[in-house]
């Protein structure tokens, strides 16, 4: 159960933004997955959709249909929050940087990787102490 005062800070949150209620479309859909029969035969999905950015939210995050109109509502806050800064969100950035390290590298940067390989092999053998074969 969220408690009143939170419901108050995203309140402000929203009017800071500029988000209010009579500018939002909320509808409650069947929820899905983990939570048992009860949770299939409910609606506590809550679809929250501003109408005039077009931003659409879905959110079941818990059996409780009031806490997930709450979540809706701060995760509609963040996409704006984030629409605003052109900032990528940290689920974003994390999807690039895995693309980024499983992108195979060119020819010329596997290239230089081996030659700079063996140069550094090359150097730690000139390091090493010469051995007596003498035998």
């Amino acid at each position: 159960m969220i408690n009143p005062s939170k419901w108050l800070q995203l309140r402000h949150e929203m009017q800071s933004l500029g988000v209010d209620e009579k500018d939002l479309d909320e509808s409650f859909i069947l929820g899905s997955g983990a939570g048992g029969q009860k949770v299939n035969k409910s609606n506590t999905c809550v679809m929250l959709r501003h109408i005039e950015l077009g931003v659409v939210i879905k959110c079941q995050q818990t059996r409780s249909r009031e806490d997930n109109r709450y979540h809706a509502r701060r995760r509609l806050c963040d996409k704006i929050k984030e629409q605003r800064d052109d900032l990528l969100s940290a689920q974003q950035q994390a999807a690039a940087k895995s693309v980024r390290q499983k992108r195979r590298r060119s020819r010329r940067a596997k290239q230089k990787m081996l030659d700079n390989k063996s140069h550094t092999s090359k150097l730690k053998q000139s390091r090493s102490t010469p051995r007596d074969d003498i035998s």
